[in-house]
């Protein structure tokens, strides 16, 4: 029997996403009926993509993907009007339209955040008798507590119920890491309703390759160490550069390449050039289908935040495209993220916001011969292939549409 499954997600392709269209083409490979509901494309800078419109629904194929999309209030400023009536407005077009439009699927995913998209298809489920697997990509209350989105503990406590309405009445929660499961057992989620299932990264993007260096990546003769990404105030950055500083005063063969853009980097470079850091290098953003050769080109790859709570039970998402291109991993993040690198053996795990520890951590990883980083990283590809890689995802969450699906 073939398993209708409707995904039902307010961002996709061509937006940036996680599951998008990469994880529909797949399962549309392994059988499934698939429909895509979404919505106008406009997320992240709140106005339409080019070469679309608003209408009352529009319909296409992608890769052999169908997609309807939904009107919505397009926005995604700082106004908190603004991004409530961007909820909102797809939320209620996705109610409708999977109530009255959509031919009944088999099995309802449902990508959160945002929250409302939850609402949505709990209500499908409750009066077209769908189940739902809901993924959590974000928890809430606590991430907007902690972003600043909303400061009102009032209304961060009505956002706390209704997550709580919402797991209630889906049939399978999945999170993506084990942190996850546990703050959702804590809050009164049974166990065996719950799944952790591990993000995956860019793959066809981000790989082991064996393409030459960019031209402004530092070259070969000191120990690179590559921190690829945002730099904000999540990253706490000083930190780094503070170690920079210890390994310069040690006379440490390493340079620290900083590849990416942010709030923070012109601060940072001008905290580097105060302390005369010849230690550091910044490259500017390059597109993701740029990124796999810096980061097969580096000795060492970099992974901080500063500490949160938060983020013990977050998995950064540059720890799968780290493990992924098979280089070794300096882990400057407790918790699940940790887990992971110890579990794999694919790094060392420093102490996170310490100068000192990562200053360590990364002069210990400099003196490994050759061989045992390479050993690391060879660990971190093979632990990615078996449980972090889009295969290792997909089948398990095509487990859950074909028993859900019957």
């Amino acid at each position: 029997m073939t398993v209708r499954v409707l995904l039902l997600t307010q961002w996709f392709d061509p937006e940036p996403t996680f599951k998008g269209l990469v994880f529909a083409r797949e399962l549309v490979a392994r059988g499934f009926d698939v429909e895509v509901l979404t919505g106008f494309p406009n997320y992240p800078g709140g106005k339409l993509y080019p070469g679309y419109r608003m209408r009352l629904i529009q319909r296409e194929v992608i890769d052999g993907v169908k997609v309807t999309r939904l009107p919505l209030y397009p926005s995604h400023g700082q106004s908190g009007l603004g991004r409530v009536l961007n909820y909102a407005s797809f939320a209620a077009s996705s109610l409708l339209y999977g109530l009255f439009g959509a031919r009944r699927p088999d099995v309802i995913y449902a990508y959160h955040p945002p929250l409302t998209v939850g609402l949505s298809a709990a209500f499908i489920r409750l009066l077209r008798r769908v189940p739902v697997v809901y993924d959590i990509q974000d928890m809430w209350p606590d991430t907007l507590r902690a972003s600043g989105m909303f400061s009102n503990e009032k209304a961060l406590a009505l956002v706390g119920r209704v997550c709580d309405w919402v797991y209630r009445r889906v049939d399978q929660l999945v999170v993506l890491s084990p942190g996850f499961k546990r703050l959702l057992i804590e809050r009164g989620v049974a166990a065996e309703k719950i799944d952790v299932i591990y993000n995956w990264c860019a793959e066809d993007m981000i790989s082991a390759t064996d393409a030459p260096a960019p031209s402004a990546f530092p070259p070969p003769g000191r120990f690179r160490v590559l921190f690829a990404g945002n730099m904000g105030k999540a990253q706490a950055l000083d930190a780094l550069i503070d170690a920079a500083g210890l390994l310069k005063a040690a006379a440490a063969n390493v340079t620290l390449v900083m590849l990416g853009g942010g709030v923070e980097v012109t601060r940072l470079r001008a905290l580097v050039e105060e302390r005369d850091l010849d230690n550091v290098v910044f490259l500017p953003a390059v597109p993701m289908d740029q990124v796999g050769p810096y980061l097969a080109n580096a000795d060492a790859l970099l992974v901080h935040l500063k500490q949160d709570p938060l983020f013990t039970i977050t998995i950064p998402s540059k720890t799968q495209a780290y493990m992924a291109a098979g280089r070794p991993i300096l882990m400057a993040v407790e918790g699940d993220a940790a887990a992971l690198v110890r579990e794999s053996g694919c790094g060392v795990v420093a102490e996170w916001e310490n100068p000192q520890a990562l200053a360590n951590a990364i002069q210990t990883m400099c003196e490994l011969d050759a061989d045992q980083r390479q050993v690391m990283g060879e660990n971190g590809r093979a632990y990615y292939r078996q449980y972090l890689s889009l295969a290792a995802g997909v089948t398990r969450f095509a487990e859950h549409f074909q028993r859900l699906g019957r």
